[in-house]
């Protein structure tokens, strides 16, 4: 079964405007999965399910022109996070240097999300744009 925090029946799906937003969501929608399953929430899962929504997050404010849809789900043993933008690109990895030889601050969120995730998908939406779906396992 998949419980989603964004879609009960006749509600507006929210979107985050923040990566705290969406931090919270993922965080609300784990804990409401423990409660009801009584199952002990594992914190280093949730610590990196958290990341991964951040950044998934982050990378659609900074370089995907926004977010236009999030969806939070925990399914069985993980937590999937769904964050659509307007942009085509897909994701790359950015050099650790820049063409002069010089480091390179950030563009560590891709890697991290590639990293945590047991499943990574990015998907073309038909009025444009990407999703992109990881799932983190919870235990």
């Amino acid at each position: 079964m998949i419980d989603s925090v964004f879609e009960p029946p006749g509600a507006h799906r929210a979107r985050p405007c923040k990566p705290a937003e969406a931090r919270r969501a993922v965080e609300r929608a784990v804990a409401e999965r423990c409660r009801a399953t009584h199952t002990p929430c594992d914190t280093d899962a949730l610590s990196d399910a958290l990341l991964v929504a951040s950044e998934l997050t982050t990378n659609a404010i900074l370089h995907g022109g926004g977010v236009t849809d999030f969806q939070v789900d925990v399914d069985g043993p993980g937590v999937r996070v769904s964050v659509s933008d307007r942009s085509d690109a897909l994701p790359v990895t950015a050099p650790r240097t820049d063409p002069h030889g010089r480091l390179r601050h950030g563009g560590h969120g891709w890697p991290i999300v590639c990293r945590l995730a047991r499943d990574v998908r990015v998907s073309d939406l038909p009025a444009g744009g990407k999703c992109i779906t990881a799932v983190v396992p919870l235990s």
